[in-house]
């Protein structure tokens, strides 16, 4: 059995939250970058160019990529052979969020109840997922989520007779609703199965799935191509302004679901879809 002071966490998830806030992933500029090439249309080559430089001058200025610096969503995989000493581990992810949050002179955006609306001040409570899984590591994964994508998503309770081509436009079309409000070029995370809950925890998974690691069913692979294919042809383009680069990448999760039901839930990113983990 191995021990893991929850300070250690505490202090892992604050810097999680700040690193995560001010670093867009390498792969993600590239990708951006990548579709400022594909683009044909000149003005939205040109929003995709300047989305690279704000990336590149918040990680030299030290200043967060968006004004929107999310809620804080923590994964947590905690091997089985792991105990955790020196006070509670939900307390401790909260406070290091916090920590995050305020020492990096973060914007806080949580309210303590969804109608009183009276902020916290601290941007908690975060939203916590916590797994079990073999060996005696922690692996944290701090996934900041800005509301003006997450606003944008969407879930729908299909019958089984639905068949991939209902998907796939229903994916589509959560992108075609949301339009610009999004902030795009973006992210979409879609969760396949489950029941009304899990399949939204599938979509946000799938949202912070490196884009470079492809399904490992054909035929959700497919459907991932598909997806960014249909919204692509949207024509929205980077902030709305029309252009042929909407969507950098459609990354599907699935999982086993009853025999009288087919949910599907599509989580969208803007962006700055932004993860940082670490390992302990």
């Amino acid at each position: 059995m191995r021990e893991i002071n929850t300070e250690e966490i505490k202090n892992t998830v604050a810097r999680l939250c700040e690193e995560a806030n001010l670093f867009l992933p390498d792969q993600m500029q590239e990708l951006i970058a990548l579709a400022a090439e594909k683009e044909e249309s000149p003005l939205c080559k040109s929003v995709l160019k300047d989305i690279c430089e704000n990336a590149d001058c918040a990680r030299e200025l030290n200043v967060p990529i968006c004004q929107d610096t999310g809620m804080a969503v923590i994964f947590i995989e905690i091997g089985q052979e792991v105990h955790f000493t020196g006070g509670d581990l939900y307390e401790a992810i909260n406070k290091g969020v916090e920590k995050g949050y305020v020492e990096g002179k973060l914007r806080l955006s949580v309210v303590a109840d969804p109608l009183k609306r009276v902020n916290t001040n601290t941007n908690t409570p975060a939203i916590i997922h916590t797994s079990i899984v073999k060996g005696d590591k922690v692996h944290i994964t701090a996934a900041p989520k800005g509301f003006g994508s997450e606003n944008m998503s969407g879930m729908k309770m299909f019958t089984p007779s639905a068949s991939e081509e209902d998907i796939i436009s229903y994916i589509v079309s959560v992108a075609d609703r949301a339009g610009s409000n999004p902030c795009p070029p973006i992210t979409v995370g879609v969760g396949i199965g489950g029941d009304f809950e899990y399949a939204a925890f599938l979509a946000k998974k799938a949202l912070c799935r490196d884009f470079r690691i492809r399904n490992s069913d054909p035929l959700y692979r497919e459907m991932e191509e598909k997806a960014l294919e249909g919204i692509n042809a949207l024509g929205i383009g980077a902030q709305g302004f029309g252009g042929t680069q909407t969507c950098l990448y459609v990354n599907i999760e699935q999982f086993p679901t009853h025999i009288a039901g087919l949910p599907v839930a599509v989580n969208i990113g803007c962006h700055v879809t932004r993860h940082k983990e670490a390992i302990i």
